[in-house]
């Protein structure tokens, strides 16, 4: 499975008709996986593969995929964090949607959503070990699997950690759904549903 696939099976699972959920297969072993399943990273590629659950829990330990597999994590919690205008100003994001991730070597990446797939930004984040400290809930960050979600769009703005399985289906609705110049109505429409469906499943918010 190409990797657009790959962000494309993330999104479609819960349009697919019953036998061709039922045919999806886990990437690790090739056995059948439900519709709800979890995912690895594949380190090197920094890919997101489907996995079935006895392949799950034999990577459910930081050292099981050695420097080659990471389960990514299944939380996904809400978090009031404070990032003011000039806060995220200063992080110089194009965009008002963006995740950031971990990495081995702990320097904090930002990536946002666009037709052509993840972008990530080249600019430099001076101004993030600021945030972080001043707010405690972003040093949880698991290197790598999870992410800081950013949806600015909204008002007040929202913030989640999130495996980053989670951010690829943000990625694939914007592949799947632009449409022109703008995006269209169809881009903004799923968007804003990504959205809506992430909170119920969250669990309870959780103040920094």
């Amino acid at each position: 499975m190409t990797a657009p696939s790959r962000l494309r099976a993330l999104i479609e699972g819960s349009a697919r008709r019953p036998e061709a959920a039922a045919a999806e297969r886990c990437e690790l072993c090739g056995a059948n996986v439900p519709e709800q399943h979890r995912h690895v990273l594949e380190l090197s590629a920094g890919e997101i593969l489907c996995a079935c659950r006895p392949c799950a829990l034999l990577f459910d330990h930081d050292a099981a995929g050695g420097d080659r597999y990471r389960l990514v994590p299944e939380r996904r919690r809400p978090v009031e964090i404070d990032i003011d205008e000039s806060a995220w100003r200063s992080l110089r994001i194009p965009v008002e949607l963006a995740f950031f991730v971990r990495g081995a070597d702990d320097t904090i990446r930002a990536y946002y959503p666009s037709p052509a797939g993840r972008i990530e930004s080249t600019l430099p984040l001076d101004t993030w070990t600021d945030i972080e400290n001043a707010n405690p809930a972003l040093h949880s960050l698991q290197p790598q699997v999870e992410a800081v979600l950013v949806d600015r769009l909204a008002e007040p703005p929202r913030y989640w950690l999130t495996g980053i399985d989670v951010c690829f289906r943000l990625v694939a609705l914007f592949r799947k759904h632009w449409h022109g110049i703008g995006g269209g109505d169809r881009v903004r429409h799923e968007v804003a549903r990504f959205f809506d469906e992430l909170s119920p499943r969250a669990g309870a918010r959780t103040r920094s």
